[in-house]
């Protein structure tokens, strides 16, 4: 067994039976065909994926490297290798004076794992941006690609997400970023800044990110736990009667019926129940943030999906809202529901 402690996020103290490397689709190829159909997972950086258990299989960690940028006169065209840093992509784009990604910055992770869940911040999902998505076809073992259409991009979904098990093992991603573009500020507190440049939405975004969330290196966590949930006007004004100042946003209209949908924060819904600073053994609701579960150094996977699933039950009786968890749990024998 090796120790996958290192290699989430979380740092439970976990184990797998075997830990191998691939930086290239060739080197994936080789080593899909040597595990005869064993089961696997891919890891990326481990930010989004928790071992609540050993894992009695295989992890292959995605290393694929390499940035490309082309150009015409209204775009930048950015081909980018699935194993990179998402951060040191949006710094390397900003330094090159190619501004877009600055709403999405320090969301831990990698390039990859961007599409899977369609990541966003501060009013941006990172689906603006795709133009293409590479990705081997583990049946086949045919190199393919889906257009950000055929990604079925939705909250913190795509057809990535919703896959079977490694159907598809994303290689690379080619963003299309657009050369002139409004800056997208309306979410606080990047509404109070004055003409503010891409930098200096960067900048605050990295602020605020420092302030709210916990560094990994002081407490392992998986960032935020939960999605926000998205409910119709009906599950809205029972919640209105009873907390009028909960804070909403009109996210879309669903379908040919037009329903307007809403997207209550999590974080808000966790708080009214006073779960923020609670501890469960050595897991605990974070102090400054009720979005992230934390291990304060000595927790482990069983208190963590208790704590979890008290936060959903709690939630669900007093809201009437379901939340789902955002990250991946992973058990003995791969991916557990909460």
């Amino acid at each position: 067994m090796q120790s996958l402690q290192h290699l989430h996020t979380f740092s439970l103290p976990t184990s797998c039976n075997d830990i191998l490397t691939f930086d290239s689709v060739n080197s994936l190829t080789k080593l899909l065909e040597s595990l005869h159909k064993s089961p696997y997972i891919i890891l990326g950086e481990g930010s989004n994926t928790v071992f609540t258990e050993d894992y009695c299989a295989t992890v292959l960690l995605n290393r694929i490297k390499g940035i490309t940028i082309k150009d015409d006169k209204t775009h930048y065209l950015i081909n980018v290798g699935a194993g990179e840093n998402w951060h040191q992509l949006v710094e390397h784009c900003l330094r090159k004076g190619i501004g877009g990604f600055e709403n999405l910055a320090l969301i831990p992770g990698t390039v990859g794992a961007a599409p899977i869940q369609n990541i966003g911040a501060y009013g941006v999902e990172i689906e603006r941006f795709i133009f293409k998505v590479e990705y081997l076809d583990t049946f086949t073992m045919t190199k393919a690609s889906f257009s950000r259409e055929e990604c079925a991009f939705g909250y913190r979904d795509s057809v990535f997400k919703n896959q079977k098990q490694n159907e598809r093992i994303i290689t690379s991603v080619i963003f299309k970023l657009p050369k002139q573009y409004k800056l997208e500020t309306s979410y606080s507190p990047l509404n109070t800044l004055k003409t503010p440049s891409a930098f200096d939405i960067f900048e605050q975004v990295i602020r605020t990110r420092n302030e709210k969330l916990p560094k990994v290196s002081e407490f392992g966590n998986a960032g935020s736990f939960f999605k926000n949930p998205v409910v119709n006007q009906h599950v809205l004004e029972n919640i209105k009667s009873r907390y009028p100042k909960v804070p909403v946003f009109k996210v879309e209209d669903s379908g040919a019926s037009k329903h307007t949908l809403f997207k209550i924060p999590a974080a808000w819904l966790i708080d009214q129940l006073g779960f923020k600073g609670k501890e469960l053994g050595g897991i605990a609701c974070y102090k400054n943030q009720p979005l992230v579960l934390v291990n304060l150094g000595r927790g482990t996977g069983a208190e963590l999906l208790l704590l979890a699933r008290e936060i959903r039950d709690s939630v669900k009786a007093t809201f009437n809202i379901t939340l789902e968890n955002e990250v991946r749990l992973i058990g003995k024998e791969g991916l557990l529901s909460l």
